[in-house]
């Protein structure tokens, strides 16, 4: 008897307080990059989210009390009801989403018939960032493997940006080896778009191969691809990796931004 009632307790239990874990964790990946001053929608979201799920499987009396009290009144019933379906319809599209970029992370160029366009991220006084010095090291594996293969260096300067985005990932290339005559440098673009839009014009204007391999972050390449399509380009990928913490805030900001640009338009 003692033995059957413990077994009721571990599974009443054991599994609020696995769910617990699970959320609180999430809670900390989204939470932990604002500490490096990465705030955006994709962190936002996951955090309140994340948060409100572990807090409501935490304390679940206190989670049933103010649900029966929004429930008790028609408005609450009705804002229950919206955004459940609000919850159960963007869970669905954020998979469908992530199904396309897992998909466009993978899509490998096929041969040495197209030119690199690696895009730009923060440019700091010491150099690249860690997250753009992995792109450049992708590509520059990918260079040295395929030496008729050029590239294109994509990014403007930002306020807080010493240089260029471009121009120092050119000096990152050719510091390590890669001739300048390989590189060309785009350097006005302030956002994926132009990246793109800026590169192709590149391509036309030096009678570059116009088949195109993006280098970027892996979460990246599926919003990249969308632009290289409005082009007209077709595009292969090349994806650098991805510090796992920053991986959830980028990867659901991506949701975000794939709907924005995909309903909304481009600006």
């Amino acid at each position: 008897m003692i033995s059957s009632i413990d077994n009721n307790m571990v599974k009443k239990y054991g599994m609020r307080i696995v769910l617990t874990i699970i959320f609180l964790i999430l809670f900390l990946f989204f939470f932990a990059p604002m500490f490096n001053g990465i705030i955006n929608v994709g962190n936002c979201f996951g955090a309140v989210l994340s948060g409100i799920a572990a807090a409501a499987f935490a304390f679940p009396k206190v989670s049933v009390s103010i649900g029966s009290w929004f429930w008790e009144r028609t408005w609450g019933r009705i804002a229950a009801v919206a955004i459940a379906v609000m919850l159960a319809a963007g869970i669905i599209l954020g998979a469908v989403i992530s199904g396309f970029m897992l998909k466009e992370m993978n899509d490998k160029p096929k041969n040495e018939n197209t030119t690199l366009v690696v895009l730009g991220c923060q440019m700091k006084e010491s150099g690249p960032s860690l997250m753009l010095r992995r792109r450049l090291d992708a590509a520059y594996d990918y260079l040295i493997e395929h030496e008729n293969v050029k590239v294109i260096v994509s990014g403007g300067k930002g306020d807080d940006e010493p240089v260029s985005e471009a121009s120092g990932m050119k000096d990152y290339l050719t510091a390590r080896g890669i001739s300048s005559d390989r590189i060309f440098v785009e350097d006005k673009s302030k956002n994926t778009e132009e990246n793109i839009a800026f590169s192709k014009e590149i391509i036309e204007h030096k009678n570059l191969c116009e088949d195109i391999t993006i280098v970027t972050d892996g979460y990246h390449q599926l919003r990249a691809d969308i632009f290289a399509d409005r082009q007209g380009i077709r595009s292969y990928n090349i994806s650098a990796p991805t510090s796992a913490w920053l991986v959830p805030t980028y990867w659901v900001r991506e949701w975000f931004g794939v709907v924005y640009y995909l309903t909304l338009g481009s600006k």
